[in-house]
């Protein structure tokens, strides 16, 4: 028998960022997230149903080795509809597959890759790993990519989630310490599609289920400490095929025109808080501006110089 660890996603709990899981036992390794059952939760217990409706049901959408239980057993990514069909509010994933199932998409081999930042807490005061409670560390500097136990707080949680995430088989393609001391970055991608998200969200339950066993706050909140500190972003790097072909150069430069048509559109779905870290300070563009440039971090699109130089992306 294996333990089976169902977790949905698709902005699980009713607050649009928690993540919550549940385990059950099947008696076979499966290899297809089509031979799992569907399974039900209490969505009134997660703000996603009424008590007198309460059944919110998952549905199997992509497998992953479950690093903490090893063996056969799983981790299953679960996105969340009602007992009649329906994908609930909470669930944008329904409506991601479908676009990334488009044959015109598919054609596009759209490529994904995601760079996840985010602090390491201390628990009982919340306050970030490595500050004195209370205090402020010297300003920041020395912190970036940084070595030694004076500069990088949380070495062994970042090295743990890395490990992990590569035996699950998520694309995890590199890590390194941020600007803000006890702050982390990784990178998942590139990948393809709704990969890319699957991914990214199995991505974060490892590290809350890490951090959880390290008794460290995992948060990803985009400014956890206000002042001249650097804020936690999610900056995500994105190509087509035809970016990617000889001229993409100019098919970059009409997506970048079109993003900047429906930019407060795009902002209202990024989540909430981004108002208190994109100020235009620390390597971030103002959130009511729409900007694009070449290796500028102070903008809302930076093109690589290299692609640039090639005239498309590589």
């Amino acid at each position: 028998f294996l333990f089976l660890s169902f977790f949905a996603l698709c902005r699980v709990g009713g607050s649009g960022i928690d993540l919550r899981s549940k385990s059950r036992t099947i008696s076979k390794p499966v290899e297809d997230p089509s031979e799992l059952p569907k399974w039900n939760y209490d969505g009134s217990s997660t703000g996603q149903a009424p008590g007198e409706d309460s059944e919110v049901i998952l549905y199997p959408q992509a497998i992953f080795k479950d690093p903490f239980r090893g063996g056969n057993n799983i981790l299953v990514i679960c996105d969340t509809y009602t007992p009649q069909g329906e994908p609930i509010p909470t669930n944008k994933r329904h409506m991601a597959a479908q676009i990334f199932s488009d044959p015109k998409v598919t054609a596009q081999v759209p490529w994904f890759g995601i760079e996840q930042e985010y602090t390491l807490m201390q628990r009982d005061v919340n306050w970030p790993l490595g500050w004195p409670v209370g205090g402020y560390p010297g300003p920041q500097g020395p912190y970036y990519c940084a070595v030694g136990s004076d500069k990088s707080f949380g070495r062994d949680i970042s090295d743990a989630h890395y490990k992990a995430c590569l035996y699950a088989g998520i694309e995890i393609s590199g890590t390194n310490g941020e600007v803000m001391p006890g702050q982390w970055e990784y990178q998942v991608g590139p990948s393809v599609g709704i990969d890319a998200g699957d991914h990214i969200w199995a991505s974060r339950y490892i590290l809350e289920r890490i951090t959880e066993q390290a008794g460290v706050v995992l948060t990803l909140d985009p400014k956890p400490i206000q002042g001249d500190w650097n804020g936690a972003g999610c900056h995500t790097n994105y190509s087509t095929l035809s970016m990617r072909e000889d001229g993409g150069f100019d098919v970059i430069k009409k997506a970048i025109l079109n993003l900047s048509l429906r930019h407060d559109l795009h902002i209202a779905a990024y989540g909430e808080g981004n108002e208190r870290r994109l100020t235009g300070l620390h390597e971030t563009a103002s959130i009511s501006d729409f900007s694009w440039g070449v290796a500028n971090r102070g903008c809302s699109i930076r093109v690589g110089r290299e692609t640039e130089a090639k005239e498309k992306e590589l």
